[in-house]
């Protein structure tokens, strides 16, 4: 009996060792690495960006509605993916994540964009000029502070922004709203689309000083160029690739939308390739980090990538507006 009572007691002096690594010392620094880990894994998770959306064409939607229901699409998703908005977080992860929140900024670009045109030209006619309120209600809610954590909440404007666009668009279906798909309301998006897409080119391009100066020069001699900063290399990069992503989503909705008109002037293909160009920026970026390599150096220069996508794509939409400016 005394036997199996020793053996019991080395087993139980066994396990007592074994699990000495959870007295109150050790403790907190088990803890606290645990929780690291997990805010490293959420902090991935929430950094994944959206997929592309299919472009559901229904044919007995009214004109106008296709349009304002992918711009609802767009806009929910900056707060319906994997860890909602994140530019206004101030708690962990969030606070620590950059590159989804600047995809979030590029995004939203867009979006003001779009539903300032749909605001002040698209439901406009040209013998009378009443605002539509949903389109009004939307323009003031997503000119909020995209990083407004308190009175009001940057997600909470949001969610009202799309909900007017959502409200427009039923109000269309129903005959109570209207749309004028007219050429030079088209025209004039584009022209702040090519604003848009010049400026991040130019900013993407001064990651590199010697682009930087170049730029400058050419463009105005006396300016002093503006280098992109090396922390702000891939802030830059990932507003340009939600600018586009959002762009793309777009671009497609406008190519069903003005369809008979871009037909007329034939520039149904300058749209598509621009809408071609755009999908190239959304490939897998395999590398961890946005490069800053030189041309023929051992690393990519993720950043000139990009600006080299982003200014075929002005090409291509400039050609669109001569089109339609000829046709005029």
């Amino acid at each position: 009996m005394d036997g199996w009572q020793d053996k019991l007691d080395e087993h139980l002096e066994a396990l007592r060792d074994r699990w000495a690594i959870w007295d109150l010392g050790s403790l907190p620094t088990v803890v606290f690495f645990l929780v690291f880990f997990c805010m490293c894994g959420l902090g991935w998770y929430w950094s994944r960006e959206p997929e592309r959306m299919p472009l559901e064409v229904s044919s007995d939607a009214k004109r106008g509605q296709l349009l304002a229901t992918v711009l609802v699409k767009v806009g929910t998703t900056l707060h319906d993916k994997p860890g909602g908005y994140l530019r206004n977080d101030m708690l962990v992860p969030g606070i620590f994540l950059d590159n989804v929140p600047a995809w979030e900024l590029g995004v939203l670009q867009q979006v003001r964009n779009m539903t300032r045109s749909l605001h002040r030209d698209m439901s406009l006619s040209h013998a009378q000029f009443i605002e539509d309120r949903d389109l009004l209600a939307a323009e003031s809610a997503f000119n909020v502070n995209a990083e407004s954590w308190l009175f009001p909440t940057a997600e909470s404007e949001l969610r009202r922004g799309a909900e007017a666009i959502a409200s427009y668009s039923d109000r269309l279906g129903r005959g109570e709203a209207r749309f004028y798909p007219r050429v030079e309301y088209l025209r004039r998006w584009l022209t702040d689309v090519d604003a848009d897409l010049g400026r991040l080119s130019t900013r993407l391009n001064a990651a590199l000083p010697d682009n930087a100066v170049t730029l400058s020069a050419a463009d105005e001699p006396l300016a002093q160029a503006t280098q992109t900063s090396w922390l702000a290399i891939d802030d830059v990069f990932y507003e340009a690739r939600g600018n586009a992503w959002a762009l793309l989503h777009l671009l497609k909705a406008i190519e069903v939308e003005f369809g008979p008109e871009l037909a007329q002037r034939q520039a149904q293909l300058s749209l598509r390739a621009a809408i071609h160009e755009l999908e190239a920026t959304q490939q897998t970026l395999w590398s961890p980090v946005v490069l800053n390599g030189s041309g023929f150096g051992l690393f990519a220069n993720h950043s000139l990538v990009m600006a080299n996508y982003l200014n075929r794509t002005q090409t291509d939409l400039a050609d669109v507006r001569r089109l339609l400016a000829e046709s005029d």
